[in-house]
């Protein structure tokens, strides 16, 4: 057991260690933080471009303008003088001043274009409350009268549970995980089979195998060397998906983003924090194992691009089945399938996110898929002697009959 940890973390350390392993695990965290921090500077920009000075010779008038309008002003700019400079730079949109009297509250926009609608009405609106409390006060109501004044509608919102961003949830959750396993079953297919078809040939295989158990110890240990690295992949995808996360919420747009749609964002993060995200490791351990019987059974070193592609036809294959079933996982092929080892990575997290299986129902699918891998492990290190020494070049399946055929 000593040895097959040995191999273990000799294979572990070896990918990890890596440059194509570190490009893999950062390059997501690099194309989301170039892509925010684009979208940061674009949006400051462009904002600059679009928001208004306030000017006004009455400080609390601007500055409850202000206050009310933070994200279409530039608070910074408080005289004439500095906003046309401002606006001469392309940097501001335009200037409102605002002024009153005993009885008048009034504002005129300066700017070379009309002012957005959006932005009018929020003026019009200002200076629509600010003339009515200029107006009550001139009146000199009683405290009766104003209160009565001071009513206001009443408006309610019932949603239903089960609505559209229910459905929105359901749908980027199940596109999240299928992505996930497709991708990083394809990495690491064709990074075990490159493992195992580096072994053809060389000397020291030869040794290894007239040793006791050397067979089982080499693919029991690259295997699981293979399994960590896959293992720490996802430890890490969750550790700095969670450090991008809590960097995301520190900018304002982002922050207002997901308050406002809270129970999306929560639901999303429910459906891939949970057991789906065993199933997404072990789909992948399940194929990875069928590309290490794949890279066995080449010819050469040479071919080991190749060994990749039967675990990633049969990928696909799962992939492309599970689409049609987004929204009906209640089928009866969607059921038995979420059953079936290489299959039930994709549809049976696809019924627990629609929320169609039971507890029982996924127990069982987590123990069949468990089963399968073990199973499949050991037979393929009892004739794995068989695959690894062929080294003729022969026909695929010729050689796929003579490593299945072979007993030691």
């Amino acid at each position: 057991m000593n040895k097959t940890w040995i191999v273990a973390a000799e294979t572990y350390l070896r990918q990890v260690k890596s440059w194509s392993f570190v490009i893999l695990v950062l390059s997501p965290f690099l194309l989301l933080g170039i892509s925010l921090g684009v979208g940061y500077m674009s949006a400051a920009t462009g904002s600059d471009q679009q928001r208004i000075a306030v000017v006004s010779d009455q400080p609390a008038l601007r500055q409850q303008f202000v206050n009310q309008n933070k994200d279409d002003v530039n608070a910074k700019v408080q005289t004439v003088a500095a906003a046309k400079q401002k606006m001469t730079k392309n940097n501001l949109a335009g200037y409102l001043v605002l002024a009153t009297d005993k009885n008048h509250v009034s504002a005129v926009y300066h700017s070379d274009d009309a002012i957005d609608s959006s932005l009018k009405t929020q003026v019009t609106g200002f200076l629509g409350k600010a003339q009515q409390t200029l107006n009550v006060q001139n009146a000199k109501l009683s405290a009766k009268q104003l209160t009565a004044l001071s009513q206001q509608p009443a408006f309610q919102q019932k949603i239903k549970k089960q609505s559209g961003g229910s459905n929105i949830a359901k749908i980027a959750s199940f596109w999240i995980i299928v992505v996930m396993v497709y991708m990083i079953m394809i990495t690491y297919s064709s990074v075990t089979a490159q493992e195992i078809a580096s072994e053809k040939g060389t000397k020291i295989m030869e040794i290894i195998f007239f040793q006791h158990q050397g067979v089982q110890i080499l693919f029991f240990g690259k295997i699981i060397g293979v399994m960590m690295v896959i293992l720490t992949q996802i430890v890490v995808y969750l550790v700095g998906g969670f450090a991008f996360f809590e960097v995301a919420m520190q900018l304002d747009k982002i922050k207002d983003f997901i308050d406002q749609n809270q129970s999306l964002v929560k639901s999303i993060i429910g459906n891939l924090l949970n057991v789906n995200l065993l199933f997404v490791f072990l789909g992948v351990v399940i194929y990875t194992i069928v590309s290490a019987f794949s890279g066995a059974l080449v010819a050469k070193a040479e071919d080991a691009p190749k060994a990749a592609q039967p675990a990633i036809y049969l990928s696909m294959v799962a992939f492309f089945l599970t689409i049609p079933f987004e929204s009906n996982s209640e089928a009866l092929i969607a059921k038995v399938l979420s059953y079936v080892p290489f299959f039930s990575s994709y549809f049976m997290p696809l019924r627990i996110i629609n929320g169609n299986a039971s507890g029982l129902e996924v127990s069982m699918s987590l123990l069949i898929l468990i089963v399968s891998i073990g199973l499949l492990m050991m037979y393929i290190s009892r004739i794995y002697e068989g695959l690894i020494l062929q080294t003729d070049d022969t026909g695929f399946f010729k050689r796929l009959r003579r490593g299945l055929s072979y007993q030691k």
